[in-house]
């Protein structure tokens, strides 16, 4: 299916993925950000996952 546009679509469509991956990270570390008990340790699970979505939408970019 990826591959009817051509060979970058697949990459295409995994960056499309990890946008949106990384915007549910985002707001799921605001939603924690908000509680009146914020774990941290929680936080600083979903920002490490995020920082690594973001690695890997850049190194998708740079083999573009």
């Amino acid at each position: 299916m990826a591959q009817l546009h051509g060979g970058g679509s697949a990459s295409s469509a995994r960056l499309e993925a990890l946008r949106a991956r990384h915007k549910n990270l985002s707001e799921k570390i605001e939603i924690e950000q908000n509680r009146p008990f914020i774990s941290e340790f929680h936080i600083g699970q979903l920002k490490r996952e995020k920082l690594m979505v973001k690695e890997e939408m850049e190194g998708i970019r740079k083999a573009s």
